[in-house]
């Protein structure tokens, strides 16, 4: 069961979850598969696909204690729910423009919003930096005009207990570092100037009960695939980059788990399943063996 946490400054029970699920991604097509995270940060064999197989979803909390898959490959717009026992619920229509390739975090407690991506149409043309509202019982808004700029592969997570930030992408020009600060209504702050190495396809994760953790991605050269990690302070400060613990990735998924930690999994090298744990200080680990089918374009949330 997750614990209650006191109220934010905005007065809503914050929650913190205590298991985790990635989804989705490419072997050599599109998966739908998942792979549950304990308390302890064991992932778990492949389950079985229940929604339409895609990569590059986001996925994010709601609820307290549930989780919701949106938009992906094919550039779709459906959703799926995700149980506060971690079972994946059939496609639900979609809602807002559809896209692929964006990022999800939590807000406000028991909200979520989806943010930017690709809707087709070539680079730069499909980019986007439009958001999707997702209430307390799992329903996606429609588009609420962007803020900030446009990108694809840009990561998400929480912070502050009660709020969240985007970060990182590929903007029309090039890869981005800067992020994008989310209020506890769900509203996105503009461009904040970047700290971190500029890179795409990053993932993000909760730690610590209120901080966030950016990490890993597509740098270029001489970087590449780099596994280095940008801490987000309980005030949404990204600090410099950390140095690379593990192998260099891109296209992970993360989420929190055990309340107060966090994990990195899955993602490209060529397909990989390992997995980085991050500590309740931020630490992050070297490389765990890989549980499940090896993959990338993963998303992750947690529930519970």
């Amino acid at each position: 069961m997750f614990p209650i946490i006191p109220a934010s400054s905005s007065g809503t029970t914050i929650y913190q979850n205590d298991e985790g699920i990635f989804f989705g991604g490419w072997v050599s097509g599109a998966v739908g598969m998942t792979n549950l995270v304990s308390n302890a940060g064991v992932v778990a064999t492949d389950v079985s696909a229940v929604g339409t197989a895609r990569m590059g979803a986001a996925g994010c909390e709601y609820g307290g204690d549930k989780g919701i898959f949106g938009y992906g490959s094919g550039v779709v717009d459906e959703s799926n729910l995700v149980s506060n026992v971690g079972v994946v619920s059939t496609d639900v229509t979609g809602v807002g423009t559809a896209r692929e390739s964006l990022a999800a975090c939590g807000y406000g407690g028991d909200k979520g919003i989806f943010g930017y991506g690709n809707a087709g149409g070539g680079h730069p043309a499909g980019l986007r930096s439009m958001t999707n509202l997702v209430s307390n019982a799992g329903v996606v808004s429609t588009d609420v005009t962007g803020v900030g700029t446009a990108r694809s592969s840009p990561a998400a997570c929480e912070y502050g207990g009660d709020k969240g930030i985007f970060g990182f992408g590929e903007a029309a020009a090039d890869r981005t570092g800067v992020t994008n600060l989310v209020t506890n209504t769900g509203v996105v702050g503009t461009d904040v100037a970047a700290v971190g190495t500029a890179r795409t396809s990053a993932a993000a994760c909760e730690y610590g009960g209120d901080k966030g953790i950016f990490g890993f991605g597509y740098a270029g050269s001489p970087l590449d695939f780099t596994g280095i990690t940008n801490l987000v302070s309980n005030t949404g400060v990204v600090a410099t980059d950390t140095a690379e613990v593990g192998t260099g990735k891109s296209g992970r998924g993360a989420c929190e788990y055990g309340q107060d930690k966090g994990i990195f999994a899955y993602g490209y090298t060529g397909p990989v399943s390992t997995s980085n744990l991050v500590s309740n200080a931020g630490v992050v680990s070297t490389d765990v063996t890989g549980v499940g089918t090896a993959r990338y374009g993963v998303a992750g949330c947690s529930f519970n």
